[in-house]
């Protein structure tokens, strides 16, 4: 019998990040961060932010990353948008043509869907996509629903319920589509985290294998789950969601846990 070698952070040559709660908390960078990102670049490893969020496009959000502090590249990140364009553009026979979607969404998940070639219509689409917005209206959500009861697909980016706001909670994808799902009695297929399909099509982006690939998140039940699942070297830190005492209430565990990325500087 072959047994896996125990990975350690050295072994890694291509890295895979949460953003909240790992890099950044709300607005503002986490200590090291920046630091552990220079170090990547310094090393010339292959590195992907990765978010759940599909509200903004990859330009977008580097420079929201700038105004907290910190200098990624915007192709070097990774949106559950883009995860869910080329999911769909792979799902689309060629034989088609242009796919066709009715989207509900922010400019980062259309202009994912329209860079991958589908035309956004409400006529007779293939796929009904869901994603992240701040101006959910009753219209487009019973459009919706009336279009995937006459047979359009149903997708969603991510199943995050809710997000957060500085009034305080928002709905958020996952409690739309619970909507939708209500209505229509159709689940949708969701390509974000927990789906290890977000992570191996983050890693077919840097063109990364998983015997030499980690991720860091702060969410034992998405990032390392997730992480897990795709066979990747999981990297829990407790900057986030999941606190020390949270990991004995889980099944499984992650490959190393630290406080903070600031510890993986020195082990990159």
């Amino acid at each position: 019998m072959h047994l896996q070698k125990t990975r350690t952070p050295a072994d890694i040559e291509c890295w895979l990040t949460d953003m909240d709660g790992v890099l950044v908390h709300e607005s503002t960078a986490i200590p090291g961060a920046a630091e552990l990102i220079q170090r990547w670049v310094d090393t010339s490893k292959r590195f992907l932010v990765l978010t759940n969020n599909s509200i903004y496009t990859p330009r977008d959000m580097a420079a929201r990353l700038h105004q907290a502090g910190l200098e990624v590249p915007e192709e070097n990140i990774w949106t559950s948008a883009l995860a869910t364009a080329q999911f769909l553009r792979n799902q689309t026979p060629a034989s088609e043509g242009h796919g066709r979607a009715y989207v509900i969404g922010e400019a980062g998940l259309t202009t994912a869907l329209h860079e991958a070639g589908f035309i956004l219509t409400d006529r007779d689409p293939q796929y009904v996509v869901l994603g992240e917005t701040r101006t959910y209206s009753f219209e487009a959500i019973t459009k919706a629903i009336r279009l995937i009861l006459a047979g359009s697909r149903f997708i969603a980016t991510n199943p995050d319920a809710t997000g957060p706001s500085t009034e305080g909670v928002l709905p958020a994808t996952g409690a739309i589509a619970a909507l939708i799902s209500k209505a229509t009695n159709r689940q949708p297929y969701i390509v974000g985290k927990p789906n290890p399909m977000m992570f191996r099509s983050a890693m077919n982006q840097i063109d990364a294998h998983s015997e030499t690939t980690a991720m860091i998140g702060d969410r034992m039940d998405t990032d390392i789950v997730a992480g897990m699942e795709a066979g990747l070297h999981t990297v829990l830190v407790y900057t986030g969601i999941t606190q020390p005492d949270d990991v004995a209430r889980f099944p499984f565990r992650p490959n190393q846990t630290v406080d903070s990325v600031a510890d993986l500087i020195q082990l990159v």
